[in-house]
């Protein structure tokens, strides 16, 4: 099988370098990588210009600078670099960040794995992190979910689901739409990707204000919303928590601000976590 793999980028010259350098050491050789370097003001691009010189299979494209969107600023460059390829001459598409550092086999297992599997529409490993010195399990995600740096689509899975959308949240929702239509997502725990920028920091713990957004976004009802801002403010021991993050959705649903999802595809993803929070609950 043969990869695509897009990178964006933005002033990462202290780490893309792992991430490339990582490739580059990869068993399975057939891939192409575009690097998209989106506005950096730092030496990324003089870390890029040493790989697409040296080798035939990286490239790059420059965006200018745009405002920090999270979710759709980086989907946004991730199409960026896709739309400069035929996607029909590859058979497996990869988002990776650019402070990632794979191992040797990464890329042979991945393909291996869709091989084997015809059922498989997105495949991963597990992200580790560094604290005090040694790599741990970063534990941000159940490990049964394909975490935002290291995902690999099979291409059809990813043109039926209409590839990844400009939000927050468009790291569940892929999974949510694959799911849906008979894909599988599968975490292979033995692949162990490094996560390099954040060394030894909790970033577990987000603000209110981007639970709120980051629900509303995903496309989640009052009621679901409710009971996973209750989730989040349990695991902090703070009330205020919940309330800030139903203030932060209903200031969103009150602006009726745009979705990147369908109403269908909301109502797959609300009965998706609906038959969730009942497994879990009620065990229904």
């Amino acid at each position: 099988m043969k990869f695509l793999i897009i990178i964006p980028a933005h002033n990462e010259e202290n780490n893309l370098s792992f991430t490339l350098d990582s490739l580059q050491k990869q068993s399975c050789k057939d891939f192409k990588v575009v690097i998209v370097n989106d506005g950096s003001t730092d030496k990324t691009s003089d870390v890029i210009q040493k790989y697409t010189v040296a080798d035939l299979r990286f490239e790059t494209i420059e965006l200018e600078k745009s405002a920090h969107q999270p979710g759709s600023k980086v989907v946004n460059a991730f199409k960026s670099g896709l739309h400069t390829q035929n996607i029909d001459e590859f058979d497996i598409i990869c988002k990776f960040d650019a402070d990632i550092i794979l191992n040797d086999n990464y890329l042979f297992e991945i393909d291996k794995a869709f091989t084997d599997n015809p059922e498989y529409g997105l495949v991963g490993g597990l992200l580790f992190v560094e604290k005090n010195g040694e790599w741990v399990y970063e534990g941000n995600s159940n490990k049964h979910h394909v975490r935002g740096p290291m995902k690999a689509y099979r291409k059809e899975c990813f043109q039926a689901i209409g590839g990844l959308r400009e939000t927050l949240g468009w790291d569940n929702i892929d999974s949510v739409l694959l799911k849906n239509l008979g894909w599988k997502e599968v975490v292979l725990p033995e692949l162990q990707v490094k996560l390099i920028k954040i060394k030894g920091a909790d970033y577990t713990i987000k603000p209110a204000d981007y639970y709120g957004r980051y629900f509303y976004f995903f496309g989640l009802n009052r009621f679901l919303t409710y009971a996973a801002a209750a989730k989040e403010a349990m695991k902090i021991k703070s009330p205020a928590f919940l309330f800030q993050i139903i203030r932060s959705y209903e200031k969103c649903k009150s602006q009726n601000l745009e979705l990147k999802i369908s109403k269908d595809e909301q109502k797959v993803i609300n009965k998706q976590r609906w038959d969730l929070f009942k497994n879990k609950w009620f065990r229904m």
